[in-house]
């Protein structure tokens, strides 16, 4: 078969697989301090790979056919903390090739069963600055391609369009009490999902605001704030890796686009990974860490819109589901290895949710918060 008619092959495929999918819900839930604010949770956790990734993934793969990177036979390398690699090994087995991720020795054990049951193989490394060089390593030796979701995430997907999350959730929304949120709340990890969001809302001439919620131990809160500064920010990084696996990183990746994103909040761990609890029983099933994150953020700006008197709709992401973590997040005895404080974070969030606290958390806005003038 001549390459030309492989890649015609494979994004049919691709195409096809998609037309037998469902759209993501919008799953709504109860703010009870904050009467006037809807909250809504997209739940990306309903794809057939479990998580937000699988968009990414199918976007990533057109995108390398379309320009003619990948080849009929040969492997798909990526570089990833768990989730994309899931997906991606999906996309790769529809298609026929061979794929090997590329992720930190800490991947939860689930990850990388999920990531071999879809036809992968892994590839772990101890430090997770090393993701990105070890993955060009292994794609000159076996001829294969690195995907790079940290440098295409941001261009790969359609963010005019083509059903992509910010479209999906805009449509959604148009039958609610307030159908434009005033705010989208997501998390970073390529920084892709946040660039494409903000693109979305400003092509479309929405008043909506995007708020992004860092992990603890990433450095694009640093980057972001640097670059609103002026400052060199681009090649920032920090040391270690997330806690919080599926967002944050130790270095400002490619596909993060400060300029799309309205406010940044800092959040430490054991916050997010309350909320992430809260979350988890207030819907009757686990969620991941990256939820928790992004349900800090709502708190932040549902405090931010209270305190103004202003009524509206927040939406943020369900990411994945936390049967991946039940060695972790879901086990007390990793919390004792971490030295996180359970019983003091529950309480803080409670609290929040209540309405009778204020979350305090570090934060940048890329022009002055509309909530002060």
């Amino acid at each position: 078969m001549s390459q030309r008619a492989w890649v015609a092959s494979a994004i049919r495929k691709i195409e096809a697989d998609f037309n037998r999918s469902a759209d993501t819900h919008l799953i709504p839930m109860d703010l009870p301090g904050f009467p006037g604010i809807e909250l809504y949770l997209k739940d990306e956790s309903s794809h057939p790979t479990g998580s937000l990734k699988h968009r990414l993934a199918r976007s990533l793969f057109l995108y390398a056919l379309a320009n003619g990177w990948l080849r009929e036979g040969r492997p798909v390398i990526e570089a990833s903390s768990g989730s994309t690699a899931v997906s991606e090994a999906y996309f790769a087995r529809l298609l026929g090739l061979p794929f090997i991720a590329v992720i930190p020795a800490s991947t939860s054990p689930e990850k990388i069963a999920a990531i071999e049951f879809h036809g992968g193989r892994c590839h772990l490394v101890q430090r997770a600055c090393d993701l990105n060089c070890e993955s060009e390593r292994l794609a000159r030796e076996t001829g294969g391609h690195f995907m790079d979701q940290f440098t295409y995430a941001e261009r790969a997907t359609d963010w005019r369009a083509n059903n992509n999350i910010a479209e999906s959730i805009f449509k959604q929304m148009a039958e609610e009490p307030h159908p434009v949120p005033e705010w989208i709340v997501c998390s970073p990890g390529t920084g892709g999902t946040a660039a494409t969001l903000g693109r979305y809302v400003s092509y479309r001439r929405h008043d909506t605001l995007i708020l992004c919620a860092d992990p603890e131990v990433s450095v694009f809160y640093d980057g972001y704030c640097a670059a609103l500064a002026g400052d060199g920010w681009r090649e920032m990084t920090c040391e270690g890796g997330s806690r919080v696996e599926g967002i944050g990183r130790p270095r400002v990746e490619r596909s993060f686009i400060p300029t799309s994103v309205d406010a940044m909040v800092k959040v430490p761990d054991a916050l997010s990974l309350a909320a992430m609890r809260h979350v988890s029983a207030t819907l009757g099933r686990r969620v991941g860490g990256s939820t928790g994150t992004n349900f800090i953020g709502v708190l932040y700006a549902a405090q931010q819109m209270r305190d103004a008197g202003r009524s509206g709709s927040i939406v943020t992401i369900l990411c994945d589901a936390g049967e991946r973590y039940a060695h972790s997040y879901y086990n007390p005895a990793w919390y004792e290895q971490q030295g996180i404080d359970v019983v003091n974070a529950d309480a803080v969030i409670a609290a929040a949710v209540a309405g009778q606290g204020t979350l305090e958390l570090p934060c940048a806005w890329l022009e002055p918060s509309p909530y002060q003038q």
